[in-house]
């Protein structure tokens, strides 16, 4: 069993506040035995994203700079995987991203946010670069081994960002977010789990952060079991709307055990008759 940490926090207008509260919840998590904390999206500034562009920058910040290198380090210090989210500073323009260290502190991956909210509207993700690749690393965990990837909230409304970290092997996909987590939006990640087999951990701002809701989640994937008469229930956690942190087990072995068993629906695809996909 892998035990994951839910940081569903509230957070401050204030990067350097909003480290030290991440350091102290991953300390609590790690007390309670997690193996992995996730963060919500952009936990650096709290999913604010000024349309100001020199508001925007200095809001930023970089990659291998104090902010990120600290939950590196806490990473090895805990022995816990940590994955931190937050505005990463970029040229033309910065990126939604999260970087995953392992529990030895050693980067596992950097991903950002694919498909970015640009609608139109005054508050939206229009001002930011989005990434270009979807990346799966293998996890180095207490309890083994296990290939992770990201969607970053949005990325979840595309069946393609699920699809491919299924084709790369994943077995748990890390899902920071920010935005109200209602029936639909919770049956679209139980649904991606089922049809792509693996785990699905979406972290969420609780309420009563603005347009947010908790609704955290962790759904397995294993659909079906030997000896169970029909399906089972994939949810292994939702949380409600209150700040906290929230744990959760994934069975590993299970979930391994599933993947195997059905293989036939990777074998059964047909991808000469999916090129549509790729046009608009």
């Amino acid at each position: 069993m892998i035990k994951i940490a839910f940081l569903q926090l509230l957070p401050s207008e204030c990067v350097e506040e909003n480290m030290e509260k991440g350091i102290h919840y991953c300390k609590e998590a790690r007390k309670l035995g997690a193996d992995i904390s996730l963060f919500p999206e952009m936990w650096s500034c709290g999913y604010h994203i000024p349309h100001d562009l020199e508001k925007l920058n200095e809001l930023a910040i970089p990659a291998d700079g104090e902010f990120v290198a600290r939950y590196a380090e806490l990473a090895k210090e805990l022995d816990m995987a940590i994955g931190i989210t937050f505005l990463e500073r970029c040229k033309p323009k910065p990126r939604n991203t999260i970087c995953l260290y392992d529990r030895h502190g050693k980067s596992v991956y950097k991903y950002s946010k694919v498909h970015i909210c640009n609608f139109g509207e005054a508050d939206d993700e229009s001002v930011l670069c989005a990434g270009d690749e979807f990346i799966v690393a293998e996890l180095d965990t207490a309890k083994g081994k296990l290939k992770v990837g990201s969607m970053i909230c949005y990325d979840r409304e595309f069946p393609e960002s699920a699809r491919i970290p299924m084709l790369k092997g994943a077995g748990l996909v890390l899902v920071p977010n920010a935005c109200p987590m209602e029936i639909n939006r919770l049956s679209q990640l139980r649904g991606r789990a089922y049809e792509n087999m693996f785990a699905i951990a979406t972290c969420n701002y609780p309420a009563p952060y603005p347009d947010c809701n908790g609704h955290s989640t962790l759904f397995d994937g294993v659909v079906y079991l030997p000896g169970l008469s029909g399906s089972r229930d994939t949810c292994i956690l939702e949380t409600d709307a209150s700040e906290g942190l929230f744990l959760a087990e994934l069975d590993i072995d299970m979930l391994r055990e599933f993947q195997k068993r059905e293989h036939q629906n990777l074998e059964n695809r047909r991808p000469e008759l999916y090129g549509a996909l790729a046009k608009r």
